[in-house]
């Protein structure tokens, strides 16, 4: 019994300290105005650049933010799932398309309302097909 216990406290233990590095250690939101562009990827290759200057600390702010750009999506158990640019529609489960969402080159690391804005990101959001 008290062999249990001990195993039980120590996952405890384990989940709490990678819990705490996670929260230590992510990348931060920069706090106050950046300059950052978001570049949309279209299915025919076309580019659509929007330059902002922002206060946004979240992509999701941005892209509110950014004048013209549009977006459609459900909240879901990994935040929202974007299912439309600009009045485009990409949906994997339907159409075997998705919008994929890029920060300096490389993936995003989170979603759009927990990735966060730093002052000279460059973002894609590039329709993406399977």
């Amino acid at each position: 019994m008290k062999k249990k216990i001990l195993i039980i406290v120590a996952a405890v233990l384990v989940v709490a300290l990678m819990l705490g590095a996670y929260f230590l250690f992510r990348e931060k939101a920069t706090q106050g105005e950046k300059a950052i562009t978001i570049t949309v990827i279209d299915s025919t290759g076309k580019e659509t650049v929007y330059e902002l200057n922002t206060d946004a600390l979240y992509l999701i702010q941005a892209m509110d933010e950014a004048e013209g750009l549009t977006y459609e999506g459900e909240d879901g158990p990994y935040g929202m799932m974007i299912s439309h640019i600009n009045g485009e529609r990409a949906v994997y489960e339907e159409d075997g398309a998705y919008w994929s969402f890029n920060v300096n080159g490389d993936y995003c690391n989170y979603g759009i309302s927990e990735q966060p804005v730093n002052d000279g990101d460059a973002f894609e959001i590039v329709y993406t097909p399977a």
